[in-house]
């Protein structure tokens, strides 16, 4: 059986007026000191729904837990007259907040092969001048996702396949060119769609090798895990130079279990996933990006693109209490609960830290950090180690870390500062050029 998903065709083309006064970021970083943080679109259908429905009972979680989130601007309208302003605008806000937009290219002709975001340009020609109007409108560093679901769907005979590799391939090159500091990825479904061979071999058509990399998972609902494993196997054809983005913004519970054939489309009780960042931690990943905005219909709980409180509100709520960030209260809870356990109050005492090893390439290595606090709180730690065999550290996320020869510091970031007496947290993590090594950690408060 042929596994598909369809995305909401979403009218997200942001205009010029209002886009500089963009929100501010989740208290949560988006990203480490090493890499790029992501720009939040104040002009969301989730941000602007919340803001304008403040004594709504979901208002809250949808705000802060989507609509505060970067997340993609999608372009897909033909519309060559103006999209050269209308990218201009969202790059220009974003660089007012030092931060990278996240962008979606979707306007290919039979787009979704005339299914619920059918649409497009009127041919390939005018599909291409579109593009290149589209990247003279950019500057800057952002992250392009190109055409979600044009590679993997089955709709197109060799002469149609043919024409959609060479405008992927116009499309990339255009993009790349516009801005070297635009990271661009091809889009190639999701890893319950197409073996990775095949989807190795259809981007290597589709000119994966101007590209920074590849897309999975937008709009789906498969786990960052299995996302991770399903790219690292296209990795190893098409060349571990080729990065991946993983799109995060519904896969907290991963799949509806069992599957059925609308598991792509607005499937219950799902969750919002990872929360967006460019430091993964995690080899081969670029970053985890939310493409699909959570709360617009894939199709099925509304027309595609339609934002729908009551379907936001869920997937925010499904993430659970510990999700990233400063949570709103749930009004439907009581604040009187005895069952509620209150925050850990600051303090200082002493802790205990260890590195755990995670992931071992032979060449590099990719470790955790967890920190113990001992008798009383903590509100704030500095580790201290010494590599034993030349370790270097070559990126972190969660930390300010230095490193000096072998010795290395690392400190808290604030909002990570905090551990309750007697409590363990998996503070930050990092990746070490060298063979792996878990030297005695020293911690102070």
């Amino acid at each position: 059986m042929q596994r598909r998903k369809r995305l909401a065709a979403i009218a997200a083309t942001a205009g010029a007026a209002g886009l500089a006064a963009a929100t501010a970021l989740l208290l949560a970083p988006t990203a480490s000191a090493q890499g790029e943080s992501l720009w939040v679109n104040p002009e969301t259908q989730a941000a602007e729904w919340a803001a304008e429905n403040p004594n709504d009972h979901r208002a809250a979680m949808i705000g802060e837990r989507i609509g505060d989130t970067p997340a993609g601007t999608w372009f897909t309208q033909h519309n060559p007259a103006t999209i050269q302003s209308e990218v201009a605008s969202v790059v220009a806000a974003a660089a007012a907040d030092g931060a990278a937009p996240i962008l979606v290219v979707y306007n290919i002709p039979d787009r979704d092969c005339g299914g619920h975001s059918g649409g497009g340009a009127p041919s390939h020609e005018a599909y291409r001048d579109w593009v290149d109007q589209f990247a003279a409108g950019l500057s800057g560093p952002a992250y392009i996702v190109v055409e979600p679901d044009t590679l993997p769907h089955n709709c197109a005979d060799q002469n149609q396949r043919q024409q959609i590799n060479q405008s992927l391939t116009h499309a990339v090159q255009a993009l790349k060119s516009a801005s070297s500091q635009a990271r661009v990825y091809i889009d190639i479904g999701n890893s319950a769609w197409l073996e990775p061979g095949e989807a190795a071999g259809r981007l290597q058509s589709a000119g994966i090798q101007h590209a920074d990399g590849f897309a999975i998972n937008v709009s789906n609902y498969r786990t960052t895990q299995e996302a991770t494993d399903y790219a690292h196997q296209i990795q190893n054809i098409v060349g571990s130079d080729k990065g991946a983005v993983i799109d995060t913004s519904r896969n907290g519970n991963g799949p509806l279990d069992p599957p059925d054939p609308n598991d792509w489309c607005d499937p219950p009780g799902r969750a919002i996933g990872d929360h967006p960042t460019t430091s993964t931690g995690v080899h081969g990943i670029d970053a985890y990006l939310w493409v699909k905005l959570p709360g617009e219909a894939d199709g099925c709980a509304g027309a595609a693109g339609q934002f729908i409180p009551d379907l936001a509100y869920d997937l925010a709520q499904a993430a659970g209490p510990d999700w990233p960030g400063d949570l709103p209260v749930d009004p439907t809870t009581d604040p009187g609960d005895p069952t509620t356990e209150p925050d850990p109050q600051p303090g200082t005492g002493d802790c205990t830290a260890e590195i755990v090893v995670t992931n071992d390439w032979g060449s590099g290595w990719q470790g955790d950090v967890h920190i113990t606090a001992g008798d009383a709180s903590l509100n704030g730690w500095t580790l201290t180690w010494t590599w034993d065999s030349g370790q270097t550290v070559s990126s972190s996320w969660n930390v300010d870390l230095s490193q000096t020869g072998s010795s290395v510091t690392a400190s808290d970031v604030g909002w990570n500062g905090s551990i309750a007496s007697g409590q363990s947290q998996n503070a930050f993590g990092f990746i070490a050029d060298g063979s792996s090594s878990t030297p005695t950690v020293e911690c102070s408060a």
